[in-house]
């Protein structure tokens, strides 16, 4: 049965841009996959702990000798990488806060980083070889070539080396800029760029399911 990991990051609510385009994706795939099952995870809503040294410190203590918080936090990063290993897709939200993705989203990914498991390297094909992830961003201004802030998105470039870190062969981003130019009347003569972008966001994600 097919099986999509659906994970929404931003903290707009029903305001986002990003959670809309995801919850497309999801009901286009839901189409083409009848009897498929969906893992839904708002990091939004309940948000992964970031690293510490109990989480970390987990992985490199025997079993018989973990203290009950090591214990704990073990557990609840392997249902993070239990989630992602039950899943054929991932469909990710990650708008763009401050330049960068939210710390919720950061803290998911560090709860997956584990050398020697997760990790592609020469004996481990890493955790999200053989899936399909779709990352969906979206931008408050625009970061395109020839943009006054070209170069300044350090979302995209980060995730596809983590992706690809953690064994990603099959990733597409969907990206929607220009999202801020709908509620600040500063930016109002960009709605075109946003709408256009939007569309694109649509028609790409009915392409992206079927592929």
């Amino acid at each position: 049965m097919a099986h999509l990991l659906h994970l929404d990051s931003s903290i707009a609510g029903d305001n986002s841009v990003s959670r809309a385009v995801a919850r497309e994706y999801v009901a286009a795939w839901q189409e083409n996959n009848p009897a498929g099952a969906v893992t839904y995870r708002d990091l939004a809503a309940a948000p992964p702990a970031h690293l510490d040294w109990t989480i970390v410190s987990a992985g490199m203590t025997p079993e018989d000798q973990r203290t009950p918080e090591q214990t704990e936090a073990l557990k609840a990063r392997q249902g993070y990488i239990g989630e992602v290993t039950a899943a054929d897709e991932v469909v990710i939200t990650a708008p763009m806060y401050n330049w960068s993705l939210p710390t919720t989203l950061k803290a998911w990914i560090d709860q997956l980083i584990i050398p020697g498991v997760t990790v592609a390297d020469a004996d481990n094909p890493g955790l999200f070889h053989g899936r399909k992830v779709t990352v969906v961003t979206t931008q408050g201004g625009s970061y395109s070539p020839g943009a006054p802030k070209e170069g300044w998105d350090h979302v995209s470039p980060y995730l596809e080396h983590i992706l690809e870190a953690l064994g990603a062969d099959n990733v597409e981003f969907v990206n929607v800029e220009m999202t801020l130019s709908v509620v600040n009347p500063a930016l109002a003569q960009f709605k075109d760029v946003f709408y256009a972008s939007r569309a694109a966001a649509t028609e790409s994600i009915k392409t992206r399911v079927l592929v």
